[in-house]
């Protein structure tokens, strides 16, 4: 059982995944599988909230850049809401945060112009 809740939402703009607790191998798995699930939504841009993420490893790590490669595969955007400090070091220390689409407020990415 994984100790990490997914709650997916549609916006305006974009479908929102909020995580909560500790995306690490278990919780990976469970991310890893509702994004395949929402790859057949039409949303152009996907948004990954990550402020309830307390704990993340490399597994979620990677499961994050997988997910960023595809959405530009299928030409769509993976936004990213910043975690707390602990979780936003790993992007940091893999030099992952450069790479990657951070938005400061998710209403940049789910409300219309």
């Amino acid at each position: 059982m994984a100790n990490l809740s997914l709650e997916t939402s549609v916006a305006e703009r974009a479908v929102v995944v909020s995580l909560r607790g500790e995306l690490d191998l278990a919780g990976a798995a469970a991310l890893e599988q509702e994004l395949a699930r929402l790859e057949e939504e039409s949303a152009a841009t996907l948004l990954l909230d990550l402020r309830g993420v307390g704990f993340m490893d490399s597994s979620g790590l990677r499961v994050i850049a997988v997910a960023s490669q595809r959405a530009q595969e299928l030409g769509r955007r993976l936004a990213l809401v910043p975690g707390p400090e602990q979780v936003m070091r790993v992007f940091e220390i893999t030099r992952m945060r450069e790479r990657l689409d951070f938005v400061d407020d998710a209403r940049e990415v789910t409300e219309a112009a």
